[in-house]
């Protein structure tokens, strides 16, 4: 296979992509945990919109796993992005290593501008700085993770 083609990524490394945006998911829900636990984040997007859309939703859940079931959601999200990160050119993604990051924002701002306010949040009508500076750090914290600086096996 020519490094330098961009080819659709095979399955192999599709299904690589989509573990470590589980993995960058988790990384994101310890952040997370310190910037509530802190005071610096009031409601985490996932308990918000459970709270604004999926009522209905979690009340199948029992009450002791709801944050589990949270969590689950915000972890396959987490692994739709990095399955959507792998579909990227291949040689965009191994050649420009600041790619993840700038894809995390990318995703953090789509979340603010767009889902947010569509899906009726009142996070979206409120100003807060240090709240909005704090998710946009855990995003970029999911896409370092996501973009594995590392050097990748060879099929």
């Amino acid at each position: 296979m020519n490094e330098g083609r961009d080819e659709i990524a095979p399955a192999r490394e599709i299904a690589h992509a989509g573990v470590r945006g589980v993995i960058a998911a988790m990384a994101m829900t310890g952040v997370r945990a310190f910037t509530v636990a802190s005071g610096l984040v009031q409601q985490t997007p996932p308990q918000a919109i459970v709270r604004r859309r999926a009522r209905g939703l979690m009340r199948r859940v029992p009450r002791r796993r709801r944050r589990a079931a949270v969590e689950l959601m915000h972890w396959s999200y987490g692994a739709a992005g990095g399955v959507a990160f792998a579909l990227l050119p291949k040689s965009v993604r191994q050649r420009r290593r600041w790619l993840g990051p700038l894809y995390g924002l990318l995703l953090w701002l789509a979340f603010e501008l767009v889902q947010s306010p569509l899906l009726g949040l009142e996070r979206a009508k409120q100003v807060r700085p240090v709240e909005r500076a704090a998710l946009a750090a855990d995003h970029l914290l999911y896409g370092f993770v996501l973009s594995e600086t590392r050097a990748r096996p060879r099929s």
